[in-house]
């Protein structure tokens, strides 16, 4: 426990650092410091400022994917790729360290980006792979398009997402004002790409007949993703145990 609770210590101490001072003036002499612990201490959890860094991140992300899940728990709707999305890039907004990550220099992001490829691989495989899974039972349930390869779904579901919270930093003077009106245009935009329309008609094997009318489309709609939210919950819950378990293994270590 205590060893716990003082990787816990480290972790706030460098969230709090890296708000207050930014990715270049951060060292890890000043982390221990404010952790009230010794330098090496640090290194006995982290090789180097870069995977701390990330481990900041990762803490942070975990708290998102709590809050995600009680959505996907909440009401099945949630699975829609432009819901999801949404509320995840308005989470993102609600997280000061992963606010600062992407709104520090772009070469340090990118460099984070690369340290995550050595220290986070497994989870990075399996993040991309759930997320792959996801759209597939989507389109299993008719609740997205499939006249397109599920991998180019994959990538520019990723790429678009990347690209408006990216914009909050490179375009946020040509912004329109408020943060639910830019996470509207991404609800809108990834609804456009991907999801099949609510009053397209139910997909086959729907048992739900052929009324039409917004009523009858949004039951259907609900009664799809009502049908396919325990496996895509499921996978979600086990991405969550992985993002625990790599936490873990780090204060292990």
């Amino acid at each position: 426990m205590e060893r716990a609770q003082r990787a816990d210590r480290i972790l706030d101490a460098a969230g709090e650092l890296l708000l207050a001072w930014g990715y270049r003036r951060v060292t890890i002499d000043e982390i221990a410091r404010r952790a009230n612990v010794g330098k090496g201490t640090v290194y006995l959890h982290w090789k180097t400022k870069d995977s701390l860094l990330l481990a900041v991140m990762l803490k942070a992300q975990s708290r998102m994917h709590q809050r995600q899940l009680e959505r996907l728990r909440a009401d099945p709707l949630e699975i829609l790729p432009s819901r999801m999305m949404s509320r995840l890039f308005l989470e993102f907004q609600a997280e000061p360290v992963l606010r600062a990550a992407y709104s520090d220099n772009g070469d340090i992001l990118g460099r984070l980006n690369e340290t995550a490829k050595q220290e986070f691989a497994d989870l990075i495989v399996a993040g991309d792979r759930n997320l792959r899974q996801h759209l597939e039972v989507l389109r299993e349930h008719g609740l997205v398009r499939r006249d397109t390869d599920v991998q180019h779904q994959q990538y520019a579901l990723l790429a678009t997402c990347s690209g408006f919270f990216m914009s909050e930093a490179l375009l946020i003077d040509r912004a329109p004002d408020g943060l639910e009106v830019r996470a509207g245009i991404l609800a809108h935009t990834v609804r456009s790409a991907l999801e099949v329309p609510a009053d397209a008609g139910p997909h086959p094997g729907s048992d739900l007949g052929s009324d039409s009318g917004p009523d009858a489309a949004s039951a259907r709609l609900r009664a799809a993703a009502t049908a396919a939210a325990p496996e895509i919950i499921a996978r979600y819950e086990r991405f969550a145990e992985l993002c625990a378990q790599e936490m873990r293994r780090q204060i292990r270590d």
